[in-house]
This record gives C-alpha cells, sequence and structure tokens, in this order.
C-alpha cells in the first residue's frame, strides 16, 4: 500500500512539472532554434554583401577578404551565441568579464602566434609582393609559392620549400624582383691593358643586342668602369624582363668567353711580377 501511494506521489509529480515546466522549455528551445536560424541567415548574407564591396576594393587583395569574412563570422556567431545564452537564462556579465581575462592570458600565451598575424595584417595591406613574385628577404630569396596571415612559404631556385613566419619577413628588408616590368642586369667583363678597348666594347654591345630578350629602351650601358692592378673592367648592363635575367645573365658569360677567344681579346688573370737585381760583391 505504501509503494502505491508512493509511485502515485511521484507521478503526480512529474504531471505537475510536466504542466508548469514543460511548455516553457519547449517555448525556450524554439527560440534558440529559431535564434540559430536566423543568426546563419544574418551572417550568410553580411558575408556575401561584404564580400562583394571587397571584391570591388583596388586596395584589398583575395587573401585579405578572405580573412575579413572569417573575422565577420566569427564575431557574428559570438553575438549569437551570447543572445542564445541570454536566452536561456544565463547571466552574460560573469561571462563577458571572464572572457576578458581569458583573452589577456591567451593574448600574453600566444604573444607570437598575435605577433605574427599582425604582421600578416600589415603584409596584406601594403602588399610587398604577390605569389609568383621573385623576392629576397633577408638571406632568404625564392618564388612565393603560397601566403597566409601567419606564414608565406618560398620555393628557392634549387626547389627547396622554405616557411618563414610572417614576424620575420616583416622585420626585414623586403626586395621584390617582379614587382616592375623589367629589371637591370648588371654584368662585369675584364680585359688586358694591351686589350684593345673600342673593339672589347663593340664585341660586347654586338654580344648583347642579339639578345632577344634585351630590351631597345633602355639602351644598354657598356662603358670601363675600374682600373685594376692586372685588368680593364668593363660594365655591361642591358634591361630585361624579370623573367629573362638570368637567362640573359648565364648566355652572356659563355658568349663572351667563345667571342674573346676568337677576336683575340686578352681576359687577365691576377698575377704580380717581381724584379730582382743581382749586386756584385765587394772583394774583400
Amino acid at each position: 500500500m505504501t509503494r502505491q501511494v508512493t509511485f502515485r506521489s511521484f507521478w503526480e509529480s512529474v504531471q505537475l512539472w510536466f504542466n508548469q515546466e514543460a511548455v516553457g522549455l519547449l517555448i525556450t528551445a524554439i527560440s534558440i532554434l529559431l535564434i540559430l536560424i536566423v543568426g546563419k541567415i544574418l551572417i550568410t548574407i553580411l558575408r556575401k554583401v561584404f564580400g562583394r564591396m571587397l571584391a570591388r576594393s583596388k586596395k584589398i587583395n583575395e587573401l585579405m577578404a578572405n580573412f575579413l569574412l572569417k573575422i565577420i563570422s566569427v564575431i557574428g556567431w559570438v553575438f549569437v551565441m551570447l543572445i542564445v545564452l541570454g536566452q536561456m537564462g544565463v547571466s552574460l556579465a560573469p561571462i563577458i568579464a571572464g572572457l576578458g581575462i581569458t583573452g589577456f592570458i591567451l593574448g600574453f600565451a600566444f604573444q607570437e602566434t598575435l605577433g605574427n598575424l599582425l604582421a600578416g595584417v600589415m603584409i596584406v595591406l601594403n602588399a610587398p609582393f604577390r605569389i609568383g613574385d621573385y623576392v629576397e628577404i633577408g638571406s632568404m630569396n625564392g618564388t612565393i609559392r603560397d601566403m597566409d596571415m601567419m606564414s608565406v612559404t618560398l620555393a628557392t631556385p634549387d626547389n627547396k620549400r622554405v616557411i618563414m613566419a610572417n614576424k620575420l619577413i616583416w622585420g626585414q628588408a623586403i626586395v621584390n624582383y617582379s614587382y616592375t616590368e623589367r629589371r637591370r642586369v648588371e654584368m662585369r667583363v675584364s680585359i688586358a691593358y694591351d686589350s684593345d678597348i673600342n673593339k672589347a666594347k663593340q664585341v660586347l654591345r654586338d654580344i648583347v643586342s642579339s639578345y632577344p630578350e634585351v630590351l631597345p629602351d633602355p639602351a644598354p650601358v657598356i662603358e670601363v668602369t675600374q682600373l685594376k692592378d692586372y685588368s680593364v673592367d668593363i660594365i655591361v648592363r642591358p634591361w630585361t624582363a624579370p623573367s629573362d635575367y638570368w637567362k640573359v645573365h648565364f648566355r652572356f658569360h659563355h658568349d663572351v668567353l667563345e667571342r674573346f677567344r676568337a677576336e683575340n681579346i686578352e681576359i687577365p688573370f691576377p698575377q704580380m711580377d717581381v724584379n730582382t737585381s743581382k749586386v756584385a760583391e765587394k772583394s774583400s
């Protein structure tokens, strides 16, 4: 008899709870679901609107646009989750205060990561290079293969894959050899003092003018640049497209060697003349 009374009391309590709380919980669940659906729709609309605006901007590249769209999504979902927590009756003041303290701790712990992120933002805003450019960064040089908000991937001339943190890149001098449409090739040739300088300059001019990669404007510069102890140095400065730089550089030195040999123009090598004199010994 006692068990029947206990079971009946429990069942009545369950029915009472459902009558009082079930409707409220159902309304809360439906409202949370609606908030999530509406939030997702609004975030999607915001991404599309800002995506079109960023695509029309000439100052913001694709990398920066994707980064900004991700920030919009994160901020949007943070607001949605705060609204959901408020709908569930959770006090937001302690959460916001806790987020501030947590943000400070995380910022201190991940200061290197944040430094790379901020450096990535500066690289994107200033655009010192693009994917496919050949650059020199400090002691490293290579072609930009990939870049994101944390690092840049280079392919060196011998096809090594180098990943550099954005913080290291932004703190060094960046030389972009692909930035302009033309690049000057600078080469030096040495001839002996006994050689005909005008003939040597004409041979060099003929070699350079025979290359289709050399641009006619500005005209190549071929002049005597230095008088050394054992040679006369001639500077040769033609202009080419950046992609043709090494092609001209390597071919030129090969052709100079062959033409100078054919024209009997001597290429000197370091040497030193030592003169001695014999002094007659005095007879004692």
